[in-house]
């Protein structure tokens, strides 16, 4: 059986922050960040929200979207790096707070491209086992907490939010085709939170060093996305036989606006094929990518049977990108529930 994307939902804090009120902590202007990122705004989380609250509301769009409830889940896999606390798993919270009581529920942590690696899981839990048929995946993150707001390298970057698909049974030659997962643990230091983990308590100390906070070595970042991603679109073409005319849409990783537009048109991609959030969102983490096929599937950017590339990368270093053939009706898994 084939499965794919079902159903896609988001959830945005209401609390928007602009370029104007970071830079007042900054010695940059408004314009800076935008000449440099293509961010304009993004959203905070309130005091009150905690990363699974805002996996929670993303999950019942996307269950609504897909047409299933709560309680036809199998799976719930919530991708995140800033889990509500370090122990239990946030996925258990969002199973409680749906009350899918029958599905199993659990974190993959990949940094940024955490939702990625979890559609990935998804995908191969439901085609292990005939018996299941549906999984809920999230991207949720609240990086807010974790940065240092007179770090303009940082700051400037980030917004909280959380997006979400069902992947469930699709028509025969649609769905989730083909996928590539890499990682390099050689680079584990370009992004990292150092203090909190077994490794380095979050004592005074550590926080004396601000070592409680989000650090990241842009340029060499940036050196690796250069890299991994025209490598794993060219894997992903290859599989499939395809051609970068032949996307319908590809849904990047929303780091860095002026990043994206030079490595896809590098790459030869058309503006046009590519769907972006990030001017007003900013980077969600792993809540880019859902955040933003679920703002191109609310805009009509889908409307018929394309090709649709999901892609990211994030600390570890990790990367991973999926090829999708959007089902012209995603409503047509319905009559293989019992299939």
């Amino acid at each position: 059986m084939q499965f794919g994307i079902i159903g896609t939902g988001s959830y945005l804090p209401s609390t928007v922050v602009s370029n104007d009120t970071l830079v007042e902590r900054l010695d940059v202007g408004a314009d800076w960040i935008v000449d440099r990122t293509g961010i304009r705004e993004r959203r905070r989380a309130l005091d009150s929200e905690a990363t699974s609250d805002c996996a929670t509301a993303a999950a019942r769009e996307a269950l609504a979207a897909a047409g299933i409830t709560a309680d036809d889940l199998d799976f719930i896999i919530v991708g995140t790096s800033t889990p509500d606390h370090p122990q239990p798993a946030t996925a258990v919270l969002v199973q409680r707070d749906i009350a899918a009581h029958r599905a199993a529920a659990f974190d993959v942590n990949a940094v940024c491209t955490s939702f990625v690696y979890s559609l990935d899981v998804a995908r191969g839990l439901l085609g292990a086992d005939p018996r299941t048929r549906y999984a809920l995946v999230i991207g949720a993150d609240i990086y807010s907490r974790q940065l240092d707001y007179t770090d303009r390298r940082t700051c400037v970057l980030f917004g909280d939010g959380a997006g979400a698909v069902v992947l469930g049974p699709v028509p025969a030659g649609h769905g989730m085709l083909t996928s590539r997962l890499v990682s390099d643990g050689r680079l584990h230091d370009l992004v990292r939170v150092p203090a909190g983990g077994s490794r380095l308590e979050c004592d005074e100390k550590a926080r004396a060093c601000g070592d409680q906070y989000f650090k990241m070595r842009g340029r060499d970042v940036r050196t690796y996305v250069e890299e991994v991603f025209p490598a794993l679109l060219d894997e992903l073409l290859k599989d499939s036989g395809l051609e970068a005319g032949d996307l319908d849409l590809v849904v990047p990783h929303q780091a860095n606006g002026v990043m994206l537009g030079r490595v896809a048109a590098d790459f030869g991609l058309r503006p046009d094929q590519l769907h972006h959030t990030y001017p007003r969102y900013g980077n969600t983490g792993a809540a880019s990518v859902p955040v933003t096929l679920d703002d191109a599937v609310r805009g009509g950017r889908l409307r018929g049977s394309g090709y649709v590339v999901l892609i990211a990368f994030g600390g570890g270093m990790t990367a991973g990108a999926s090829l999708h053939r959007w089902a012209a009706d995603r409503h047509e898994h319905a009559g293989l529930r019992d299939g």
